[in-house]
């Protein structure tokens, strides 16, 4: 990735839900090419923040910066999408009923229609861009099966595949490893630092074993605010992180 600078950055970012502040005036932002970890208690604003960044949600105020372009904030979340920025979510959103292969097709070029792109010769660029990314998921063997036969882990990993067809600049990505196996939560891991090796990847997580296996910032959200960030031995150690996060009486 030759990008420099922040390719995510939000400033004043506040999110009300009945009176209740899921954001409260939060500043946070990483580079491009960079695997940030966001952890926190629940109810500490993680997965709000990816709502706004996604257009999930739109904030009372504050802004969203995405690279090169001027407040996202108000996008809807088709343009967000175009714009490069994908997202996973805790529960794997895969088409059930066709193969693996089928689904990182129909996830190539998102603007156009679903049936349209499932019938028609794919390119023999997107052919081997289906075939790196079935490599890269660890699913080359599996490219006909259906995809409601996979296990946990190897579902999340598709939808990771789907999310990275779509030529995302940035992967939001939400407690990938929940559900999973030891073996599988390691290979995710690895997955996802070789994802970041040519794209930036916000994940949240709760599993601090996970988080200690593939991080190099961590970001604390606690009460819709950054408690602190830092490298995760650094964080991990952190006084305030032990009282609030990791429950230290």
């Amino acid at each position: 990735m030759t990008e420099h600078g922040s390719i995510i950055y939000v400033e004043d970012l506040t999110v009300s839900f009945d009176g209740f502040k899921a954001l409260d005036a939060l500043n946070f932002f990483m580079d491009y090419g960079e695997l940030r970890l966001v952890i926190g208690p629940n109810g500490a604003g993680k997965t709000t923040l990816l709502d706004v960044i996604c257009g999930k949600v739109k904030p009372a105020k504050g802004r969203v910066i995405f690279g090169r372009d001027s407040d996202i904030s108000t996008y809807r979340e088709h343009e967000i999408a175009q714009l490069g920025i994908g997202r996973k979510f805790q529960t794997p959103s895969i088409y059930l009923h066709h193969t693996v292969r089928e689904n990182l097709e129909l996830s190539l070029h998102q603007n156009k229609s679903a049936w349209a792109m499932l019938f028609r010769r794919l390119s023999s660029e997107d052919g081997d861009r289906v075939e790196e990314i079935l490599d890269m998921i660890g699913l080359a063997e599996k490219p006909y099966q259906i995809a409601g036969s996979l296990s946990h882990g190897e579902k999340q990993w598709l939808e990771i595949g789907m999310v990275m067809a779509q030529e995302a600049q940035l992967l939001l990505i939400d407690e990938p490893v929940a559900g999973m196996t030891e073996d599988e939560t390691e290979k995710t891991g690895r997955l996802l630092q070789a994802i970041a090796k040519e794209r930036s990847v916000l994940v949240i997580e709760h599993d601090m074993q996970f988080v200690r296996q593939i991080a190099n910032k961590v970001s604390v959200l606690h009460e819709g605010r950054l408690l602190c960030e830092g490298p995760v031995d650094e964080v991990q150690n952190n006084e305030q992180v032990m009282e609030i996060y990791l429950g230290r009486g």
